[in-house]
């Protein structure tokens, strides 16, 4: 084969390697026989929790087989057709399969980040929260900016989004807005937005002057049956008022938006798109998804220490500028990844940027294991 198909296949290779890594390859057949001989216990559905979670944990392993299989094959018709094509001097059948190739090297790429998404909730649907910081029209203008990137990332990966709740700018933008993202690893993914974004731009509210904006992003997994978060009515406080949304089809003609205090940590939860019932129920569970995120930021204390210690910025703080005048650049400040297509991040584009934090975040992780083991 030519230089070129071999380093595709290389890279593929690679990426098999740590897929069949992140997986244990090597005991996956003998456990997909024990999910298989459990699924067909008929008091298993007794427990219609732990059943789900069964259920799940034995969908992830095959998918993660069928996916190890089908990039395997692929590869290896491919090269096959190379070979073959190579003793017949047959160029355009060569060129059809080093193509295939390397779209495979691409989507082997994106599993292999996908295989990193191991956490005990980065499967998990997500709330997303943005909120304007100080700066007035100009903060809450980049804060609708956000909220429309996140909300093009999500629908170019097939994720649903429902609005849960938003407070209109006094006179343009948003002041807040959260919304329910649902989608396989939709919080694996948004969990390394969270943190402050900083706008540069000239302004375009007839200032012409050259400005500073803020908007911090929080995301946090949505808490299903298996993780059993206790939350103390007592701990509370539930109110009910008319939501001021930017009017149309949000306006509210009754009481039924949501508030919940909870007085313990000073955390605060509004919905307002749905019946008082439906908003109810999604705050709090939005509240059981923000006290179970502190649990996981407890958890990962030892990790953001290492990336401290290293002048990286941690999670809370502020993570990625935006820089629209004098130049064109967008970059993170954890990572050091950027590119000048503000417009594409803008518009949804992504995924390099979640990529590249993942992968510093699961070094971090390998980092403090081998310290602790020390």
């Amino acid at each position: 084969m030519r230089a070129e198909a071999q380093n595709l296949v290389a890279d593929i290779e690679k990426s098999l390697e740590l897929l069949r890594q992140r997986m244990n390859f090597e005991t996956a057949a003998y456990r997909l026989e024990e999910f298989n001989a459990r699924v067909e216990d008929p008091d298993l559905w007794n427990d219609p929790a732990a059943a789900q979670k069964l259920m799940r944990e034995r969908q992830l392993l095959v998918d993660s087989l069928d996916t190890v299989k089908a990039i395997e094959t692929e590869m290896s018709d491919n090269v096959e057709l190379i070979e073959l094509g190579e003793m017949e001097e047959d160029d355009e059948v060569v060129a059809e399969a080093e193509a295939a190739l390397a779209t495979l090297k691409e989507k082997a790429a994106k599993k292999e980040l996908e295989a990193l998404l191991n956490g005990e909730t980065d499967g998990n649907d997500a709330f997303l929260e943005i909120k304007s910081g100080a700066g007035g029209t100009e903060a809450c203008d980049w804060a609708s900016m956000l909220a429309r990137m996140y909300v093009r990332w999500a629908e170019s990966r097939g994720f649903s989004v429902e609005l849960q709740e938003e407070q209109a700018g006094t006179e343009a933008g948003i002041k807040s807005a959260t919304y329910q993202i649902k989608g396989h690893n939709a919080y694996g993914w948004l969990k390394s937005e969270s943190g402050t974004h900083r706008l540069v731009r000239i302004s375009p509210f007839g200032k012409g002057t050259r400005e500073t904006s803020f908007a911090a992003v929080g995301a946090y997994p949505v808490i299903d049956d298996n993780i059993e978060i206790e939350v103390n009515p007592a701990d509370i406080r539930i109110d009910t008022y008319r939501s001021s949304g930017a009017g149309g089809q949000h306006v509210n003609t009754t009481d039924s938006a949501v508030r919940i205090t909870h007085h313990p940590t000073g955390i605060v939860v509004t919905s307002s798109e749905k019946s008082q019932h439906q908003n109810r129920d999604i705050a709090m569970k939005a509240l059981k998804s923000r006290l179970y995120q502190m649990e996981l930021d407890a958890r990962s204390a030892e990790v953001n220490a290492l990336h401290e210690a290293k002048g990286d910025a941690g999670w809370g703080a502020q993570i990625r500028s935006y820089v629209m005048q004098p130049y064109q650049m967008v970059k993170d400040l954890r990572t050091n990844y950027e590119t000048a297509d503000t417009k594409g991040v803008l518009d949804g584009d992504l995924d390099e940027f979640m990529a590249a934090t993942l992968a510093m975040n699961v070094a971090g992780k390998s980092r403090a294991d081998a310290q602790s083991d020390e």
